[in-house]
């Protein structure tokens, strides 16, 4: 496991983070979301997140937007990517922590995630559907996860609403 080094991006860090998610996933939508969230009022500054190795190219990347559970203000944790080459060595680990981070230190209070069922518990997150959450779309009940950041403010119930660019 190698030391990473987290931050949030600049904007010299944007066509690496494209770079990023156009290698970790198979088709280009994730990195077009990105793109789309980065114009829209979803976006919150200092909540779009890289890792970097010891050369300060970065590598991994998280990000967090603005959503709602219900009426209640959260976060979407979408997308997470690290270069196919550095996949399994904890950069996306390190930029999931740093994302979940800032967002407590924001005074944010909780997340959501549709990803895999077997990365995301590690970070604190649980199926949505024990917290009355769900969404307006069929997705397998693993797959939606729910965080609460702080002990104080337990999850809310609802319907998750995405930003627009989602789709959803």
């Amino acid at each position: 496991m190698r030391n990473w080094t987290t931050r949030a991006e600049t904007s010299a860090d944007i066509r690496a983070i494209r770079d990023i998610v156009l290698a970790a996933f198979d088709t280009p939508l994730e990195a077009d979301l990105v793109d789309a969230l980065r114009a829209d009022p979803s976006w919150i500054e200092g909540l779009s997140l890289v890792s970097t190795g010891e050369d300060g190219r970065p590598v991994g990347y998280a990000l967090l937007t603005r959503c709602h559970i219900g009426d209640t203000p959260a976060l979407c944790l979408a997308p997470c990517a690290v270069r196919p080459e550095e996949q399994n060595g904890g950069a996306g680990s390190a930029a999931v922590r740093a994302a979940l981070a800032a967002a407590r230190d924001m005074g944010e209070h909780y997340v959501v995630v549709l990803g895999h069922p077997t990365y995301y518990p590690r970070f604190g997150f649980t199926r949505a559907c024990a917290h009355g959450i769900g969404l307006t779309i069929d997705v397998p009940d693993e797959a939606l996860m729910a965080l609460a950041l702080d002990a104080e403010h337990p999850l809310p119930g609802g319907i998750v609403r995405y930003a627009a660019p989602f789709g959803i």
